[in-house]
């Protein structure tokens, strides 16, 4: 099906209709679990978009998504988890990743927030977790400019504040809204060029909101418990296979 608008460079109408159902999936499970779906598009999209362009259009695509679920359940945010600590935190945080010029390899990235994240599952959140949100903003936000999908970390956080899973989604969204609104930022004053990507990024944001559509139904009919042993389960999956990806890169 021919579109109504031109591709960028290095993107196929095929990779176009994948990453389209892959935001529509990303978005379902990251409402109906808590996580997950960042990471996996990210993996999608590191197939498909070009490798310059990844990491910023995956950004605004997030920043579309969970301002869009922030919006959705703006009830249930838990805002004094998001304001000041973390804002501070992330701004810092996010100004820092963009000023260093040499870029942390990408291998020792995966490790790491893999590593932490398998710990902070089966062992108790560390104290400064919920403690220092400052702390978590900061460095969350400075990993995020190099390593895009950082909600494994973020969710820690938000898994430490021990909130009804209605509330998680919501506060868990709102956190990565900030996260990734200022990643945007900063990355169209460094000079990336945005415009070429603009329809191909509205459609993926169009497509992840029907998802969130589709994952408030499936929160609401799973118990807390449930949705605790989902979100636990989907946590170790994505961290294993960061670990892998990074000592395979």
């Amino acid at each position: 099906m021919d579109l109504l608008f031109v591709l960028p460079e290095g993107l196929s109408q095929l990779s176009f209709w994948v990453l389209m159902v892959s935001s529509f999936i990303a978005s379902l499970i990251t409402v109906a679990m808590g996580i997950g779906g960042g990471g996996l598009l990210l993996a999608i999209m590191a197939s498909l978009v070009p490798p310059a362009a990844l990491i910023p259009v995956h950004g605004v695509v997030q920043l579309g998504s969970n301002g869009g679920r922030a919006i959705m359940l703006w009830r249930n945010i838990s805002w004094a988890a998001v304001i000041p600590g973390f804002l501070i935190g992330s701004l810092v945080g996010a100004g820092m990743g963009g000023a260093v010029v040499v870029e942390l390899p990408p291998n020792v990235v995966q490790i790491g927030v893999g590593a932490f994240v398998i710990y902070s599952v089966f062992a108790k959140p560390p104290r400064w977790l919920s403690r220092w949100p400052w702390l978590t903003g900061g460095v969350s936000s400075f990993l995020t400019m190099f390593f895009g999908a950082t909600g494994l970390f973020v969710a820690n956080y938000t898994k430490s504040l021990t909130l009804p899973r209605h509330d998680h989604v919501a506060t868990h969204a709102a956190l990565m809204t900030v996260q990734h609104g200022l990643k945007v930022v900063i990355f169209g004053l460094l000079g990336f060029a945005f415009g070429p990507w603009a329809m191909v990024i509205v459609a993926l944001i169009a497509a992840g909101l029907a998802g969130t559509l589709m994952g408030r139904f499936v929160l609401n009919r799973i118990s807390d418990h449930g949705f605790k042993r989902a979100l636990d389960a989907i946590l170790v999956l994505i961290s294993l296979r960061l670990i892998w990806q990074g000592l395979t890169g």
